[in-house]
């Protein structure tokens, strides 16, 4: 470090433009020998420009590898010329951007490292003496197929066997391929619906779901034992010419193909009143499944082309996000034109869709992820009541699976089947646990009292359904408000492929009835009660933002709401204290969330979001049952919602005022 740039660091943290952790970080990384050029030369660069700001941003914080993995900035918002390197304005600088809050080279082997070193000991204590198989999976997405590749080379050269798709693949199929290929661990290089300057490493473990507690925490561990020094060889490329992983075949997409057909309970039905759909990939890795899947059932797709190229600065939309009306309008351009009854939409790593649908004056209307949910949940009750899966009696080993902060309507709807609602925490790791769980059981049961082992994966749908009725239990559906659904087992997160071909399912069903979904929802809220939700965000950037958000979470812990807008709150459950149980009587986890059940039965919860500089309010409103005026019971819960939200906003600002 050159005496102009430690001088210009002392000065900025004794002026208070720079960090006291931001300090500490870069000179840590400047004290490291034999760091490469792109990492000095950046440093310098910010240093001498005193971009303080930018390197707050960078450094103020380590990257956290939290219980499923980590998202960040891989490109900064002013990008050094040794990250830009030879590549051009608008491509991918040659390297991510340097620093200990960012996802760059640094922290994606950091992290690679860390659950490599996690998964040889679990295998070491379970006695099995292979070498750890890994999948790695990525979108399109800056940096995405060079950190996939970073990552599989790491992973062979620490002592592992790896196994990368030969180009971009949803979060998904990821799943998927890591409990067919019997891997021990799965990545995925993804940040979803995140900005275009984000990536992420998603980390997963042989059942093919995300990392929870028992794992993530000792991988968290070592994570941060790691130093960067020991990195370092990481980096270095092979110069052999041959790649060290193994490159997955076209028959792995097959498998992941066939096993889609499980999201369809009724073929014959989805065949013969298929419905015209207009398809989006929002730039990302929904067409390579999707589609395809869809075309199988007799779907007619319309695809948006110019949303059907990968792009990782998703330049057709200010955000890849679905659940934004505005990522669909130009599906919904196209299906004017084609006259189409429905949009679909995936974000870029397809695990979640969004869906627009045709109202009978000729306008398109996005649906909510709650609303989906529910008429998802609705119909594949329907079906296996139909099909005499679901008897009298038999409800307590059926389930829908949502988290806490998804519509209380699909427990309504439950109750209405007689059958068992489970509530998680935020994140479909939780859900994908419990399917686990019950899989377990199932084959537990069987072997102890049939004397039969079983493949599960490879077991017949309806088959499978039956031992898990006779055993465990069988869940018909899982879903998050977040636009996020899983309508089958084999796959241990959410999955915007088997959703798409659902959602036809549930379209070609209100086809056949000569329905509309705006029919069906009033259909349903009439037997369940009119159901409203919204969810505000309030966003603060940065590391300044961080800061913000936590003294705003903390705030409704020692000033608690007394009450909402006017209305008392009765309950309060701060899951930041241990103790709560779900409605299987397994304990829930600690984690940084309150919820509050008002006096007319609306409720609150509070979060800060794990993966965007943001703090949400999920608002939930509900209305009678069999109200005798629909229309007049929507006005009363809507408005009270919307004005309960404003007061939420004014209330935070006020908070946030009084703390300064």
């Amino acid at each position: 470090m050159s005496e102009s740039t430690t001088e210009y660091l002392n000065q900025a943290k004794e002026s208070g433009e720079l960090y006291e952790s931001s300090y500490e970080n870069i000179s840590e990384l400047l004290g490291i020998e034999n760091l490469p050029d792109w990492v000095k030369n950046s440093l310098e660069e910010l240093i001498s420009d005193q971009s303080w700001e930018e390197l707050n941003n960078r450094f103020h914080a380590n990257l956290a590898f939290g219980t499923g993995g980590m998202r960040g900035r891989t490109i900064g918002n002013r990008i050094t010329r040794a990250e830009r390197g030879k590549s051009r304005k608008g491509e991918t600088p040659e390297y991510a951007a340097v620093g200990s809050n960012t996802l760059n080279e640094i922290t994606a082997l950091r992290a690679t490292k860390a659950l490599f070193l996690y998964v040889r000991q679990w295998m070491a204590e379970q006695g099995i003496l292979e070498q750890p198989r890994l999948v790695v999976a990525h979108d399109v997405r800056h940096f995405s197929r060079k950190f996939c590749e970073l990552v599989a080379n790491a992973w062979f050269r620490l002592g592992g066997y790896s196994m990368i798709f030969d180009g971009p693949r949803s979060t998904p199929q990821l799943s998927f391929t890591v409990r067919h290929q019997y891997a021990h661990a799965g990545i995925v290089i993804t940040a979803s619906h995140n900005p275009s300057h984000d990536n992420g490493f998603k980390a997963y473990f042989g059942d093919g779901g995300q990392l929870i507690p028992d794992h993530a925490e000792k991988v968290v561990e070592k994570y941060k034992s790691i130093s960067i020094s020991e990195l370092l060889p990481l980096l270095d490329k092979d110069t052999s010419g041959v790649p060290p992983w193994t490159l997955l075949q076209a028959g792995d997409d097959l498998s992941y193909r066939a096993a889609l057909e499980d999201a369809v309970l009724d073929p014959e039905l989805l065949k013969q009143h298929a419905p015209k759909v207009v398809f989006t990939p929002i730039h990302g890795t929904g067409a390579i499944s999707a589609i395809p899947a869809l075309w199988d059932h007799g779907v007619e797709v319309v695809v948006v082309d110019e949303q059907n190229k990968h792009d990782p600065n998703f330049s057709t939309v200010q955000s890849p996000n679905p659940e934004n009306e505005e990522a669909l309008k130009l599906g919904i351009s196209v299906a004017r034109k084609t006259k189409a009854e429905f949009v679909m939409g995936s974000d870029p790593d397809c695990d979640r869709i969004g869906v627009a649908a045709k109202q009978k004056g000729g306008g398109y209307v996005c649906l909510t992820g709650n609303q989906v949910a529910c008429m998802l949940a609705e119909y594949r009750l329907m079906v296996t009541k139909r099909k005499q899966l679901l008897e009298d009696g038999a409800g307590e080993k059926f389930s829908i699976l949502k988290t806490f902060v998804t519509t209380p309507m699909l427990s309504r709807i439950a109750e209405g089947y007689g059958i068992r609602c489970v509530n998680t925490p935020t994140g479909f790791k939780w859900m994908a646990e419990k399917l686990g769980k019950y899989e377990s059981d199932a084959i537990l049961e069987l072997k102890e009292k049939e004397g039969l082992s079983l493949d599960f994966d490879g077991t017949d749908l309806f088959a499978r359904i039956d031992i898990l009725l006779r055993y465990s239990n069988y869940v018909v559906l899982a879903a998050e408000e977040s636009y996020g659904y899983l309508p089958l087992d084999v796959v241990r997160d959410k999955d915007g492929n088997a959703s798409a071909l659902a959602i036809a399912e549930l379209f070609a069903f209100l086809k056949s009835t000569q329905s509309t979904p705006f029919d069906f929802l009033d259909t349903l809220y009439k037997k369940y009660g009119y159901h409203f939700e919204k969810t505000e965000n309030l966003y603060f950037e940065g590391a300044e933002g961080s800061a913000t958000i936590k003294r705003l979470a903390d705030s409704y812990r020692k000033n608690p709401l007394p009450n909402v807008d006017g209305i008392e709150v009765t309950k309060t459950k701060d899951f930041l204290e241990s103790g709560y149980i779900d409605e299987d009587e397994d304990p829930l986890p600690v984690e940084n969330f309150l919820h509050m059940t008002l006096e007319n039965g609306y409720s609150i919860a509070i979060r800060p979001s794990g993966t965007e500089p943001k703090i949400k309010y999920y608002l939930f409103g509900c209305g009678e049952k069999n109200a005798i005026d629909l229309e007049a019971s929507k006005n009363e819960v809507t408005q009270k919602v919307e004005s309960m939200a404003s007061w939420l906003t004014e209330d935070a600002t006020a908070r946030l005022g009084e703390e300064k």
